[in-house]
């Protein structure tokens, strides 16, 4: 008999500390069959249809909200999804509803429901009762409650940073959901949380303190009776919210005792390595120094590029992508065949009616964050502009648990900073744009996009002309996130600090709601 299943999608990474606010405009939203569209594209929502065709579900689609990384949710977006499920759930209850499958965040905030997960599970409970099973696919990176985790039966998480499983995570905790509907089971979510906060710079995990956490939590897995899942969530530290941070689940069947005392386990480990997740970048000056200087770390190749990645500005998460401290760094020590990104949508339109190889003065980026250090004013020459939509190259880069197969950037236009100019407070104003071209020079081109772009697959360079492996330096405004596409070609690699709303520096974050204590803002252990 085949189970009739719910399906649904909000997320969202919420960061709190940004000015603005992400409203329902901001969102791609597919209502109804339109879900079902997502097949075979490689997002989450794809991973739970694999399963649901697999294993012959009637999907009830609902609605699947989606928004970049951004500031805090306004709350028409819960409203309208919450609207949106209890529309269908109302509809479809009455002929028999076995299971609810959902892609959730895991960080969403909004003005009024600082939980949004916990929010929207809360109203779905009282819609459907407390018996029918409620699962899917979470984030690493979500804060999660105790109020959330333990209204719901069969979620799993990411296991990987980046996030090159998380369309597998998703069938997982289909195939959980599917074992509850079919066995008749009634699984639990139990749920612990150290005191413990890591950046974004801190979460890989390919590294310490992930990779230990990860294995420990597979071996759970496997040897602790009753457990179907265990997730690992490193958290994600620009949410001012009450469980922001590392936090532990277990969905299990029978006793959770011993599940209980696996995840106190888990929660030890974290505080024990708490220093090793505290990753703090290299000062900006000295990383040049020493790449100018030809002093790169042991063992880099001896061709690609030099990638370095920026995480106070990370479009991962929810920077605006348009601080200039680093490009004006590389502008002002004369680097060449470097490129960088910047969103910009209004410094596209000002390039609209320059002709290829023209020169203006152009006022770029520094607009979405007062943190960032403002904008940049610039000679350019305008090398070229088109449409921004790129097939991925890579099928599981972390870009495709948000969004798929493809990408937008919006137009865009590649110029080449031929220098800075002095800030008049004037607009952007042609200046000798008949001289002639320096194309040739490689210089530092800039990618200006209209719709910012987390940098986590190399199309986005080549739709626009630019052959990654061909430069000697790239910038990257990511944490942890751009390794998995941009380590196999990279010379080397360095992270450095610039002045940015996604600080690993959280102690200089404007705190008013988290828990206390908590490290790093906090030393002791609070059992101390």
């Amino acid at each position: 008999m085949s189970h009739r299943v719910l399906l649904a999608g909000l997320f969202h990474e919420t960061h709190t500390f940004l000015e603005g606010e992400t409203t329902l405009a901001d969102f791609q939203c597919r209502r109804g069959a339109e879900l079902l569209t997502a097949a075979g594209d490689g997002s989450p929502l794809a991973g739970i249809l694999d399963i649901a065709t697999e294993r012959g579900w009637t999907v009830l689609p609902a609605i699947d909200l989606r928004a970049s990384p951004g500031p805090i949710m306004a709350d028409e977006v819960v409203e309208e999804y919450c609207r949106s499920v209890d529309e269908i759930v109302k509809r479809e209850l009455p002929a028999g509803l076995d299971g609810v499958c959902l892609v959730l965040h895991g960080a969403g905030a909004s003005r009024g429901f600082p939980d949004v997960e916990f929010e929207v599970i809360r109203r779905l409970r009282g819609v459907i009762g407390p018996d029918i099973p409620i699962g899917g696919v979470l984030d690493l990176h979500g804060n999660i409650s105790r109020e959330f985790a333990e209204a719901t039966q069969a979620f799993v998480a990411y296991r990987q940073n980046p996030h090159a499983d998380a369309c597998e995570a998703a069938r997982d905790g289909a195939r959980v959901l599917d074992r509850l509907m079919a066995s008749g089971e009634r699984a639990k979510t139990v749920w612990a949380q150290p005191a413990v906060m890591w950046p974004p710079t801190g979460t890989g995990t390919a590294f310490e303190p992930m990779l230990t956490l990860e294995r420990e939590a597979r071996t759970i897995e496997r040897t602790v009776p009753g457990v179907l899942a265990v997730n690992v969530f490193a958290g994600f530290s620009f949410a001012d919210t009450r469980e922001t941070g590392v936090s532990f689940t277990a969905v299990v069947v029978g006793d959770t005792t011993p599940a209980v005392q696996s995840l106190q386990r888990l929660c030890d480990i974290a505080w024990t390595l708490r220093e090793a997740g505290n990753v703090r970048e290299e000062s900006l000056a000295a990383v040049l120094d020493r790449i100018q200087a030809g002093d790169l770390p042991a063992g880099s190749r001896s061709a690609g590029p030099i990638v370095l990645a920026e995480p106070s500005d990370n479009i991962g998460g929810g920077a605006p992508g348009d601080g200039t401290i680093l490009l004006g760094a590389l502008v002002d020590r004369g680097f060449q065949n470097a490129v960088v990104a910047i969103d910009d949508p209004l410094a596209v339109r000002a390039l609209e009616t320059i002709a290829i190889g023209g020169r203006t003065r152009l006022v770029l980026g520094g607009r979405g964050s007062s943190l960032s250090g403002g904008a940049i004013h610039l000679e350019v020459e305008l090398l070229s502009r088109g449409p921004g939509r790129f097939q991925l190259e890579d099928p599981h880069s972390h870009l495709a648990s948000m969004c798929g197969d493809s990408f937008d950037m919006g137009p865009c236009a590649v110029v080449r900073a031929v220098g800075r100019v002095p800030a008049t407070g004037a607009g952007p104003a042609t200046v000798a744009a008949q001289r002639p071209s320096s194309a040739g020079q490689p210089g530092i081109r800039v990618l200006i996009t209209s719709y910012k772009t987390p940098p986590f697959d190399l199309a986005q360079w080549r739709s626009q002309g630019i052959v990654p492996e061909e430069v000697d330096v790239i910038a990257v405004k990511a944490a942890v996130a751009h390794r998995k596409v941009y380590d196999p070609i990279a010379r080397a690699h360095f992270t450095v600090e610039t002045p940015g709303p996604c600080t690993s520096n959280l102690a200089s974050l404007p705190w008013k709601r988290v828990r206390r204590p908590v490290f790093p803002l906090d030393t002791a252990h609070p059992g101390e």
